[in-house]
């Protein structure tokens, strides 16, 4: 039996849902508190009442409950963006330059990336949509093709985006005051007073070492998968057209106003005047943060979409991605809620200062985050949940803070070409099942895990 084929039966056999694993992962952790932070003089059930408060109290943290709204307008307003005219033309137009597996797959691996890059939630439908457009051009144009291949390429975004503009971990850092609000009743004064405001995303996304990390995995994934389409076998397509843009014509007069191109460009160009004026100087000085990408990508999305009723009718065809944001976040929160008051975070990070070094830690980190990521499949919950760990290390050994978090970030997007949690959305569109994509994005996991390593040896 093939390894992808192995991998493919356990994650079916003895990997939950994200939601039954997020419960799992609160019962543990609620174990944990009692066996190693119960006070000698606190009785059990006191104290597991106490560590009940913990959690509770940790769900409805009013900050995180922003933070989990942020990241589900990212994911919906990037997916709505791939679905305007021209954002579909565009993805028309690159597919008649694939004309065979090799070119197609470098072309589909190397533009999602650059797309997820810039947004998480644009990357991923833009490469599935992607993808399916190509296999339907080479089926109209009895192209021979290696569809699996193509698909996986279309995933790859998923490799690079916590990297990205819209990570995360640097979205969040970025914020005034964020890390300290999340390590408040975890570091001591000593540790607290060398925390810093925010970092910036020169620090961190826009860093020299970190673009060169990315322009080095954006070549050579492509150019393996490229590789990979020279010595691919082509497969059969049978794919109906997939519909990007379906025109509905106005009967009355509110349906009129609901698709009222002037309206729509008109409130959407005002939307971009409210946010070149609130934004303008933060963007100059790369404080990048989740208000400020997704109030830019409401107004683009209006403009794009050109009328309202398009604009809602992508909307609602983007909520469902959200779901497991919506139900799993307050759960992490929660979990987050109890390691920071039991004080379980100390323990935790007195453990990896334990085992490593200064120039270790960052490599711990990014093979911790690639396993969480396993169980934790959202950049926002590991955020969350190992966010803490990673900066009170970090500050303990003299690791740079942006180098660390920014290994958290490498670890955490490279398992998501094992964890199949985020294809889903890819594997509806394009029709193709896991274990076809699933050898292709392991190569991209391995290739792109070596290229991380080395960048965070070398810089």
């Amino acid at each position: 039996m093939k390894i992808t084929q192995v991998i493919e039966s356990v994650f079916k056999k003895y990997l939950p849902s994200p939601f039954t694993i997020a419960i799992l992962l609160t019962l543990v952790t609620i174990l944990l508190a009692l066996v190693f932070t119960k006070p000698e003089e606190a009785s059990v059930l006191n104290y597991s009442l106490e560590v009940l408060q913990f959690w509770e109290n940790g769900i409805w943290t009013n900050g995180l409950l922003v933070f989990a709204y942020q990241m589900m307008l990212i994911l919906v307003l990037g997916h709505v963006l791939v679905l305007s005219k021209p954002v579909s033309d565009l993805i028309l137009k690159v597919t008649k330059f694939c004309t065979n597996t090799a070119k197609s797959a470098a072309i589909v691996s190397c533009t999602t990336m650059l797309v997820a890059f810039f947004n998480w939630g644009l990357g991923l439908i833009f490469g599935a949509l992607l993808a399916r457009k190509v296999a339907e051009h080479a089926q109209k144009n009895n192209i021979q093709l290696n569809y699996p291949i193509i698909g996986a390429a279309g995933y790859v975004g998923l490799m690079v985006w916590h990297g990205g503009i819209s990570g995360s971990a640097p979205i969040k850092i970025n914020e005034s005051g964020h890390i300290k609000s999340i390590m408040q009743s975890v570091s001591s004064e000593e540790i607290l007073a060398k925390i810093p405001n925010l970092i910036s995303y020169s620090e961190t996304v826009f860093s020299w070492w970190n673009l060169i990390i990315f322009i080095a995995v954006l070549l050579v994934v492509t150019t393996t998968f490229y590789f990979l389409g020279k010595k691919a076998t082509p497969t059969v397509i049978n794919l109906p057209e997939y519909q990007l843009n379906k025109e509905e014509k106005a009967s009355t007069q509110a349906e009129k106003l609901d698709s009222s191109k002037l309206l729509a460009i008109v409130f959407g160009v005002l939307i971009l005047v409210a946010f070149s004026y609130r934004y303008w100087t933060d963007i100059q000085q790369l404080k990048i943060t989740p208000n400020l990408i997704n109030f830019f990508m409401l107004g683009l999305g209006i403009i794009l979409h050109g009328s309202f009723k398009k604009f809602t009718n992508a909307v609602g065809e983007s909520i469902s991605d959200v779901s497991g944001i919506l139900i799993q976040f307050p759960l992490y929160f929660g979990i987050m809620g109890i390691m920071k008051s039991a004080g379980m975070v100390t323990l935790i990070s007195d453990f990896f200062v334990s085992i490593s070094t200064a120039t270790t830690l960052p490599i711990f980190t990014f093979f911790s985050a690639g396993l969480v990521n396993i169980f934790v499949p959202s950049g926002g919950g590991q955020w969350v949940v190992q966010g803490p760990i990673v900066v009170e290390s970090a500050l303990q050994l003299g690791v740079p803070l942006p180098k660390a978090i920014m290994a958290l970030a490498y670890g955490d997007q490279i398992t998501n070409m094992l964890q199949p949690f985020w294809a889903l959305p890819l594997l509806g569109i394009t029709k193709l099942k896991a274990k076809e994509i699933l050898p292709y994005t392991l190569i991209a996991m391995v290739v792109g895990s070596v290229v991380y390593l080395l960048g965070l040896l070398l810089f």
